[in-house]
């Protein structure tokens, strides 16, 4: 990160950071999406058992590597302040942390997740194979949050291009992990779905380790000496980053979540819908790996101005990230009203989904032009550390006005289904109409305070 002086010099420092961030998010989406698509190659059953495991998995996992992401805003404002010495105690107090996630996770799990299958009512085949596919993924458990971590810790710093270039690296070798576990090639026992989670696993081992290496070797990350010696469990510093992190990981669990609790919901719902609503809101949902990218960005470059204290130059990043983010969204809302038979296309070839996705597809324009503002302002908002008005934010529009008005709306007017999304689209809205409030108030004080800046 470096100190800019105009807009066009922030516009590109911030568009640097954020098509890296943009590439690693795609990559990411991309070996869930692997192991979906291979495992579907052996039969329906393991298709799944791998799909059941990873909608069990996702919401814990983005809601605790959430709390850990607590490392980027902190380090970009020390970094901003100027207190690099401290950065390595911060950084190895949230690699702590993240191990004892970790252990709790793993043993939560191995003793809760046989009672939550045995409850879903499955098929035995897809039961067996969602609790062989999550064993294996436990033991991924441990460097995947330690990952998170370091990962934080190197975007914090505006190097996002390394994360790109570990994630990219990521995905051959687990499609390499998967045709040879799933499968059964070069010797190895054919495992169907349940192999899946054990590539990811093994994917997850190699990304951390790359990480380790290099972060003690490359520049900047070695003049750190982060891994020289093992410093002290510091409880504190330990509580000061779950101050900053269980607000940010509660509130995309809330929003994680929400998805999954609307699809149990709907399941009284025929089969033509639900299938339908499950390819637009799959598609919204990649659609949204932009303003995440962009939320992560702010949090960076809004993080490392706030701790130098140049609050105008923070609220400039804000606005340009908010700028780039319904830009987009407007382009895309055109996309989808031109292209909705083609991108239905892209989920069914039956005509009664096909026709039903392209009326889900209206909603998901209304959808993603509300993430366009919301996400933006909480990773601006997380870069100042203000991450408690957030998780309220995000619960009230998610879980009290979102769901709520949906059902409501799904159950006892003629919208039926279609009643679920415009009670998150209201409660998505509303959301980010208070952030904004909140993001311009908090901006308006801040320059106050430090009215030379």
């Amino acid at each position: 990160m470096r100190e800019t002086n105009s807009i066009r010099a922030k516009v590109t420092l911030f568009l640097t950071m954020l098509i890296p961030i943009l590439i690693t998010q795609a990559g990411l989406s991309l070996i869930t999406f692997l192991d979906t698509v291979m495992s579907g190659k052996v039969s329906a059953e393991d298709l799944a058992g791998v799909a059941i495991g990873s909608s069990i998995w996702t919401p814990v996992y983005t809601g605790l590597a959430g709390i850990l992401m607590a490392v980027t805003p902190i380090v970009a404002q020390l970094m901003g302040a100027g207190h690099k010495k401290d950065v390595p105690k911060a950084v190895f107090q949230a690699i702590y942390l993240s191990l004892l996630l970790s252990i709790c996770v793993i043993t939560i799990g191995t003793i809760g997740i046989p009672y939550v299958l045995e409850g879903l009512g499955l098929e035995q085949s897809v039961e067996d194979i969602a609790h062989h596919f999550l064993s294996f993924l436990a033991f991924g458990i441990i460097p995947l949050f330690g990952y998170s971590v370091l990962r934080s810790f190197i975007d914090a710093l505006g190097k996002t291009r390394v994360t790109m270039f570990i994630t990219l690296t990521a995905l051959p070798i687990n499609f390499v992990l998967n045709y040879v576990f799933i499968f059964g090639n070069f010797g190895f026992p054919k495992l169907g779905g349940a192999g899946a989670g054990l590539a990811s696993a093994m994917t997850y081992w190699a990304i951390f380790i790359m990480s380790i290496c290099i972060v003690m070797k490359a520049e900047p990350f070695a003049s750190f000496h982060l891994f020289q010696k093992l410093p002290r469990i510091n409880i504190s510093r330990m509580g000061q980053i779950l101050k900053i992190g269980l607000p940010i990981g509660f509130a995309i669990f809330f929003e994680t979540s929400i998805f999954a609790a609307v699809t149990l919901l709907m399941g009284h719902f025929d089969t033509v819908t639900i299938a339908s609503h499950q390819a637009a809101m799959n598609f919204a949902s990649i659609l949204y790996i932009l303003p995440l990218s962009i939320s992560m960005a702010l949090t960076i470059v809004v993080g490392f101005e706030a701790g130098a204290k140049r609050y105008k130059d923070a609220q400039s990043y804000s606005y340009i990230g908010i700028g780039t983010a319904v830009l987009f969204s407007l382009f895309t809302a055109a996309l989808i009203l031109l292209f909705r038979p083609e991108i239905a296309g892209l989920y069914t070839a039956e005509s009664a989904v096909l026709q039903l996705t392209q009326h889900f597809l209206i909603y998901a324009i209304f959808f993603q032009l509300s993430d366009a503002i919301a996400a933006p302002i909480q990773g601006a908002l997380r870069g100042y550390k203000d991450v408690n008005y957030t998780l309220i934010a995000a619960f009230v529009s998610y879980w009290v006005i979102g769901l709520p008005s949906g059902y409501l709306i799904g159950t006892y007017t003629s919208y039926g289904a279609f009643g679920y999304w415009i009670g998150l689209i209201a409660g998505l809205a509303a959301g980010a109409v208070v952030l904004f409030i909140r993001l311009r108030l908090m901006e308006k004080r801040l320059l106050q305070q430090a009215p030379s800046h």
